[in-house]
């Protein structure tokens, strides 16, 4: 498994930056997108590293955030058959509050319709193809984290905390073990490995790609994180977009070697 970031907070060598993640995934003979950032910056970064987007086999969405869905369009233009694999509870509905103000942060408006033919929605969990498999959350009680982090969903004209049921996990069995990509892990990272966990019970999870969603997490919440994630005993972390600097210094001190940072142009292979 070969995957590169094409898009994150983060960029080198002359690769463009913003708040969002893509990365394009090859393992195998399929090549995947995850996510195409905020804008279509992915695409001009793709050029850069020669990467064909044409030939992506399929598209996943990892949830229903703009940073992570905005350039579903460009895609679309450059990639006329590959299909964009949502989980089913992704709609247009996603909002953060503070204080009594809200804001949309959800996908661009329109998009789910105008593109429901290159879109399927998945449910529960799915096999794409051998080794690769998208994991939804199936953890209760997230709604939680949505209050903390002030994150909801709008339904019936009303808010309510996200749960974060429209976030789905991509896996591939590489041959260093499992490595799950979850873009925010709204719901922990800790979480969403355990999740992974009890999908494949017999199988060794290497390592977790993805940002973690601890930019406004305090620092005694970042080191639990950490003693957890140790706990675990997977490998490696490649983490970086909604994690933040601060945290992630935190992590790299309390896990050492296990953590990487993500930046566009990054190259993970397993």
């Amino acid at each position: 498994m070969k995957a590169t970031v094409l898009i994150d907070n983060i960029a080198k060598d002359k690769l463009k930056g913003e708040w969002g993640l893509s990365l394009f995934i090859h393992h195998g003979d399929k090549r995947i997108l995850l996510d195409t950032g905020a804008s279509d910056s992915f695409s001009h970064n793709a050029e850069k590293l020669g990467i064909p987007l044409k030939k992506v086999d399929y598209g996943v969405l990892s949830h229903a955030h703009y940073d992570h869905a905005d350039g579903m369009e460009k895609f679309f233009a450059l990639n006329t058959k590959a299909k964009f694999y949502l989980s089913s509870n992704c709609k247009e509905n996603c909002y953060g509050k503070r204080w009594i103000f809200s804001k949309y942060i959800g996908i661009k408006k329109g998009v789910l319709e105008n593109y429901k033919d290159r879109i399927e929605y998945v449910k529960g969990d799915r096999v794409l193809s051998e080794g690769i498999r998208i994991i939804s959350h199936k953890s209760k009680g997230l709604e939680e984290k949505g209050k903390k982090d002030g994150l909801y969903i709008k339904e019936n004209r009303k808010i309510r905390p996200d749960n974060f049921a429209h976030e789905q996990s991509l896996v591939i069995d590489s041959d260093m073990g499992l490595v799950i990509f979850n873009s925010c892990c709204h719901g922990g990272a800790d979480t969403v490995i355990t999740e992974v966990q009890k999908s494949f019970p017999n199988k060794k999870i290497y390592a977790l790609v993805g940002g973690f969603h601890l930019y406004k997490s305090s620092d005694e919440e970042v080191r639990a994180l950490a003693q957890r994630i140790k706990k675990l005993g997977i490998e490696k972390i490649y983490t970086g977009h909604c994690t933040g600097k601060k945290a992630f210094e935190i992590l790299k001190s309390e896990l050492g070697e296990k953590a990487e940072q993500l930046y566009a142009g990054l190259v993970i292979e397993a």
